[in-house]
């Protein structure tokens, strides 16, 4: 739908009765998000925002997280 730089929008979603969502095709093709990925979702009650990131992705910022935290040692 559009972006701005690196920041996106992509369109509005709804919720179903079993509280599933539908990523649309844009986001999926952007982000290669393929059927079986494993994501991970944040949220922020102050303001009610969801994150949702690829699993694999987090995986890696955490090994960075550590590596770095080994590096001070």
């Amino acid at each position: 739908m559009g972006s701005y730089k690196d920041n996106h929008f992509f369109g509005s979603v709804k919720v179903g009765e079993r509280g599933q969502i539908v990523i649309p095709k844009e986001a999926r093709d952007t982000f290669d998000i393929k059927p079986g990925d494993s994501l991970v979702v944040f949220g922020k009650d102050k303001n009610q925002k969801l994150v949702i990131v690829k699993e694999n992705v987090m995986r890696d910022f955490a090994l960075k997280i550590l590596e770095d935290l080994d590096s001070q040692d």
